[in-house]
């Protein structure tokens, strides 16, 4: 198992303080550095690798670095303090910006960052707790992570421990049953340090999700299930910042990140066929040049 940078995580924590601590506009900027990093390295995971899920990875990408930038309570120099906040990546296809997004935080260096989907390589195609710290529980097959998490935030209401527990599905992976299932207990048992985010870019692999299976009107089935529901651009680190905010009205806080699928190069926005197609050499060129300008 992967064990923390140091150095990087002692970094992590100064930063964190500092962006909780700062003006607004000061926080942004540091998230949306945070945002590109995360990008940049997704990127040269997939090049080197020579497979993954750019597009779903880069839809994600700031609500991961505002979560584990601004909002989560985590230590990666232990990530498995008891009272520690639980993040759950439903959609665990996008392993790459989760992976990019725990090294950032030391959990581990990120110089492993390289080895993955590597034979042996701990950094798997979908991520695996047994291997990587930070990692809840192993996700891949969709629909698991929202009952996960509400197992999860009744362990902490049990425990008393005021913790919170944030999952983030992919918008196709609703039209599982078992969502649906956990998301009506979870409403039922009124379970306020549970936030679900739905990462809305409107896409799935082939095709858009409301040519295969409508969700729409997404965020009033969430309402009809007993959660307190939100609406934010899923790239507007300030927005996102106030969408996960703790639960006011008793019910379990449901997050609509609307997001554009392949976000920061242009020619992979919005584009199904980018769900899991790699950049050749002159469109990995192409892209570092705009998520750098």
């Amino acid at each position: 198992m992967l064990t923390a940078d140091l150095a990087t995580a002692a970094g992590y924590r100064r930063l964190q303080r500092s962006i909780r601590s700062e003006d607004p506009d000061r926080a942004v900027e540091h998230l949306r550095a945070m945002s590109t990093d995360i990008r940049l390295r997704v990127l040269e995971m997939i090049d080197r690798a020579g497979l993954g899920h750019i597009g779903g990875d880069f839809s994600v990408t700031d609500i991961l670095a505002t979560l584990f930038g601004a909002v989560l309570d985590v230590d990666p120099e232990h990530p498995g303090a008891p009272g520690r906040d639980r993040f759950i990546l439903s959609k665990g296809h996008a392993a790459a910006s989760l992976y990019a997004t725990l090294a950032y935080c030391g959990y581990f260096p990120q110089s492993e960052l390289a080895t993955f989907t590597a034979p042996s390589s701990a950094l798997n195609g979908h991520p695996n707790r047994r291997k990587v710290p930070g990692v809840e529980t192993n996700t891949g097959p969709l629909g698991h992570g929202l009952p996960v998490a509400v197992g999860c935030a009744l362990g902490a209401r049990l425990r008393g421990d005021g913790s919170r527990t944030v999952v983030v599905l992919g918008d196709g992976e609703l039209q599982e049953g078992s969502n649906w299932e956990a998301a009506m207990t979870a409403g039922h048992q009124g379970l306020t340090g549970l936030c679900a985010v739905v990462d809305r870019n409107r896409l799935q692999q082939g095709a858009r999700t409301e040519e295969t299976v409508g969700l729409d009107p997404l965020a009033g089935k969430w309402d009809a299930f007993g959660w307190e529901v939100r609406e934010a651009d899923g790239h507007d680190h300030a927005a996102l910042l106030a969408a996960f905010a703790p639960a006011t009205t008793g019910r379990p806080v449901a997050v609509v990140a609307h997001t554009v699928k392949g976000k920061g190069v242009s020619f992979i926005e919005d584009r199904a066929e980018w769900h899991h197609r790699v950049p050749d050499q002159d469109q990995v060129r192409a892209a570092v040049k705009e998520l750098t300008r």
